[in-house]
């Protein structure tokens, strides 16, 4: 089986967001980069399901410049066999999922899994683009992967419950939780990596179709007014006229 999961490089959540005098861009400058967290649930369950079936490849798949690739490495470090990387700025969803379908078809993988978003876009988009433009089934978003043979098993989050579904390989799956625990790079995973294959590939297609006219800032919140319990009058008036919800 062969497994292609695709990851993103993200700001740490810790990271406090700033954008360029212009507002055209985010601020990178001192920023901390993590692999997407939604993605490492797809990426260690990948590695399990292939340790189950004692056969099988998991490669790496990152949409990115080089500064991407200390990433990439922590991917290898994990667990995964080998990785690719798309030598191009993920600047949207369409473009990073006409990369990730080009590497997909050349190297007919059975599953292609990612996590369901990345955590600095939230766009929930990239996954449905992939299966669409390969012409294959995508299961969106999965809580539980299992295999057995060629047929795979996957419980998904839908509105107030959850549902099972059954899909043949060829199949694009967006993970979260609780599909896995993701694991943690060990110091012989780290050793390793250092001389995994990594492969380096022009982007293909057309330029990104859209471009950013501006970022900025959410409002700040309001602080907190404390209504007395027995002063309902007073509780409407303000979310008439100051929240303005009602």
């Amino acid at each position: 089986m062969k497994f292609l999961v695709c990851i993103s490089n993200v700001p740490d959540t810790t990271t406090k967001i700033t954008f360029t005098p212009d507002n055209k861009e985010f601020n990178k400058a001192g920023v901390q980069f993590v692999i997407n967290p939604w993605d490492e649930y797809a990426l260690t369950r990948a590695i399990e399901l292939k340790e189950a079936a004692g056969s099988g490849t998991v490669t790496v798949l990152n949409v990115g410049q080089a500064d991407t690739e200390p990433n990439i490495r922590k991917a290898l470090a994990i667990g995964a066999d080998d990785a690719i990387r798309v030598d191009a700025v993920p600047t949207d969803a369409y473009f990073v999922a006409e990369q990730i379908a080009a590497i997909a078809k050349e190297g007919a993988y059975d599953v292609i899994l990612m996590g369901k978003e990345s955590i600095d876009y939230n766009g929930f988009q990239v996954h449905g683009m992939v299966g669409e433009m390969l012409g294959i089934t995508t299961v969106a978003p999965a809580m539980k992967l299992d295999l057995s043979g060629n047929t795979a098993t996957l419980e998904r989050e839908i509105e107030g419950g959850k549902e099972i579904v059954t899909v043949n390989t060829p199949f694009v799956a967006s993970c979260q939780q609780p599909m896995c625990e993701p694991r943690i790079p060990n110091m012989r995973g780290i050793m390793t990596a250092r001389t995994k294959p990594l492969k380096v590939v022009p982007a293909v297609g057309e330029p990104a179709r859209t471009t950013v006219a501006e970022y900025a800032l959410p409002p700040k919140k309001q602080g907190v007014k404390l209504i007395d319990a027995e002063n309902a009058g007073e509780l409407i008036k303000l979310l008439r006229n100051e929240a303005k919800v009602i």
